[in-house]
């Protein structure tokens, strides 16, 4: 029960620290609320010690929902960059993509190469996010490179390339929003339930070892 609650747990987070391409903001600001976090505590560690220790599990679902209130709080609101050929290294190569007799005749085939670490007029969160998220298609001179055969012309695979480029920006520009006050409410509660039951079964498990103890004390 409680490694169901702790993975429940988890994915709602997730849903307010990592963004998704395929859900991107309308208004971000738009839905922040209140920046005053919530303290979780379980009730099944305040004996003994006056209420005041909390676990590093719940220490941690603090931490996470305050820095989501953070980045909301800083994020300015404005569009995300927009990317161009100026911004770009483009280079063609014969196309086995669709095109009939023009195929592996015509140079058609688009590597564009965007170079993240070089891109001014990206933000250094934008830049970090974009090295993050598409590690695996980054060389080693940093260059982010965006392959198109899906048209039989150069422009229709620049402009597809480009917009491959303009949805890994957007996606890196988005800062999802805070959980609201009642969001906030029910990751505690399940954060708090499922501490509950950890702190449960060590206390099961402690007793049965004592016991375990105490019987062999009798031989």
């Amino acid at each position: 029960m409680a490694l169901v609650l702790r993975a429940t747990t988890n994915m709602m987070l997730r849903h307010f620290t990592q963004p998704s391409m395929s859900f991107l903001p309308s208004s971000p600001t738009a839905l922040l609320r209140s920046t005053a976090g919530i303290s979780i505590r379980c009730a099944a560690s305040s004996s003994g010690d006056g209420g005041n220790k909390v676990s590093a599990r719940l220490s941690q679902v603090n931490q996470l929902l305050r820095e989501a209130e953070e980045r909301a709080s800083s994020n300015d609101g404005l569009p995300a960059p927009k990317i161009t050929l100026d911004h770009v290294t483009v280079s063609f190569a014969r196309s086995g993509g669709p095109g009939g007799q023009n195929v592996n005749k015509l140079n058609t085939k688009v590597d564009m190469r965007f170079n993240v670490k070089n891109a001014y007029w990206l933000s250094d969160r934008i830049k970090e996010r974009i090295l993050q998220m598409e590690k695996n298609r980054i060389n080693k001179d940093g260059e982010l490179v965006i392959s198109s055969t899906r048209t039989r012309t150069q422009k229709g695979n620049i402009e597809d390339a480009l917009e491959k480029l303009q949805a890994i920006i957007d996606a890196a520009s988005y800062v999802p929003p805070p959980p609201s006050e009642e969001q906030k409410k029910k990751i505690a509660k399940m954060a708090a339930i499922g501490e509950q039951k950890r702190l449960k079964s060590k206390k099961v498990l402690s007793d049965k070892k004592a016991f375990r103890r105490t019987r062999d004390s009798w031989d």
